[in-house]
């Protein structure tokens, strides 16, 4: 990536790779060569600006996000940073906002990222038509924890990859949104998707305490049900825009769907090499529903990404404190997905009365 430079340092005849961000310095050194910054730091002076600030080095903040001059040239590089890289994979216009805005301020910054997601040749490609569901919508009860209450589907009739895979197993928390993204062969037996359900979810999450799911022919196998009632698990059956469901795997499998093709139209390989990365771009990106990413809904913060890096000892947690910004933040996501829930209702009502 061009945005990142490697330093190569010999100790003691030991090599070892220093990763170091340059596109923070390449803002520095414009915000030097820019006259309207130079405008912006006398007003500064003349404390005409109370949201403008300037650190030790004299570099410029808003609100403690890093101004970037009018430079279209290295605004450029932030937003093709933000679009069009493996770790990111083309969001739209709003969750590209709501990612760059954690780091980045210039006058109008918003407008500018909707025209240029809006003249994106892949997204144009790849976008889907999405229906509103029919008839009346009663949502499933908001969870009470992590990874207690998940949701199951699978995208199936993919091009069968050199490895044999042609589906993939989509598991969703209904709190936190998190997903994960299994690349699987359709013929698999009841008891091989158990082998990966215990390495892949058991192993990181636990148990969970209910499984929603569709009527597909491994959900209701006897091997699936006595395994589950054997970990103590409740097993919801459901359908895609089931009145008991929101269509929550649904709306990630259209995001997955988009991404993948996004993938294979911009760096022409294999959807099962892609998969990774779209899992981790699609956890470390904005929801609506929760206001935040699913990563900092799960972890307390997002992960590092070449535009969003941390200094050395920011944001450092200690003891109880890490356990009370967690029930803190799991109350903050309660109430989005009430109101997130409540909005989906309202919107089921007025299409049934139409």
């Amino acid at each position: 990536m061009d945005e990142i430079e490697v330093l190569t340092e010999q100790l003691a005849g030991l090599y070892s790779l220093v990763i170091e961000p340059t596109l923070k310095d390449q803002i520095i050194v414009a915000q030097k060569q820019d006259k309207g910054m130079a405008h912006i730091r006398g007003e500064i002076d003349d404390k005409k600006k109370d949201c403008f600030t300037l650190d030790d080095q004299g570099v410029l903040w808003f609100k403690g996000r890093l101004v970037v001059p009018k430079d279209m040239g290295l605004r450029k590089k932030i937003l093709d940073e933000a679009h069009t890289s493996m770790l990111t994979m083309h969001p739209g216009s709003n969750k590209m906002y709501q990612d760059l805005k954690q780091k980045f301020w210039w006058t109008r910054m918003k407008r500018e990222i909707a025209k240029y997601v809006s003249e994106c040749d892949v997204c144009q490609k790849v976008k889907a038509d999405h229906l509103k569901p029919a008839g009346m919508l009663q949502p499933l009860a908001v969870p009470a924890w992590k990874w207690e209450d998940v949701h199951m589907d699978f995208i199936v009739g993919l091009p069968r990859t050199q490895k044999g895979y042609d589906s993939i197993w989509v598991v969703i928390d209904r709190l936190t949104k998190s997903a994960h993204f299994i690349p699987v062969k359709n013929r698999y037996h009841a008891q091989s998707y158990a082998e990966i359900y215990i390495s892949r979810i058991v192993s990181l999450h636990g148990v969970p305490r209910t499984i929603t799911s569709d009527r597909g022919s491994l959900f209701v196998s006897r091997f699936w049900e006595q395994l589950q009632t054997a970990l103590g698990t409740n097993l919801i059956r459901s359908s895609a825009y089931h009145p008991q469901t929101s269509g929550q795997v649904e709306r990630v499998n259209q995001i997955l769907e988009d991404m993948l093709r996004a993938c294979a139209l911009t760096y022409s390989t294999k959807w099962d090499e892609c998969l990774p990365l779209a899992e981790f771009a699609y956890n470390n990106s904005y929801q609506k529903s929760l206001e935040m990413a699913p990563f900092e809904a799960l972890y307390g913060r997002r992960c590092r990404t070449p535009l969003n890096w941390s200094e050395p000892g920011e944001r450092v947690t200690f003891g109880p404190d890490l356990v009370t910004r967690a029930e803190e933040q799991v109350k903050f996501i309660h109430a989005n997905a009430k109101r997130a829930r409540s909005r989906q209702k309202s919107y089921s009502i007025r299409g049934g009365d139409r």
